[in-house]
């Protein structure tokens, strides 16, 4: 995959044609005084509510409280 880095400016003033390159497949990083910020990649899926119904199973106790030894190791005990 073809990897771009543009400066804040160019991308301000380039969006469209670097949406364009992004969705062709090629990584468009934006930096900002020479670090890299943000990569502009496409959306590849769009999300469907129930897509995984049924096939999920949550315990009836999954929000039950945790046993006092699990919940000194949160606390660093």
């Amino acid at each position: 995959m073809a990897k771009i880095m543009v400066n804040m400016h160019q991308a301000k003033t380039e969006l469209s044609k670097l949406v364009a390159r992004a969705l062709a497949g090629e990584e468009v990083i934006v930096t900002r005084r020479g670090t890299p910020v943000v990569r502009l990649v496409p959306i590849s899926q769009q999300r469907t509510p129930g897509f995984l119904k049924g096939s999920i199973w949550i315990s009836p106790d999954f929000d039950a409280p945790l046993p006092e030894e699990v919940l000194r190791e949160f606390e660093g005990g």
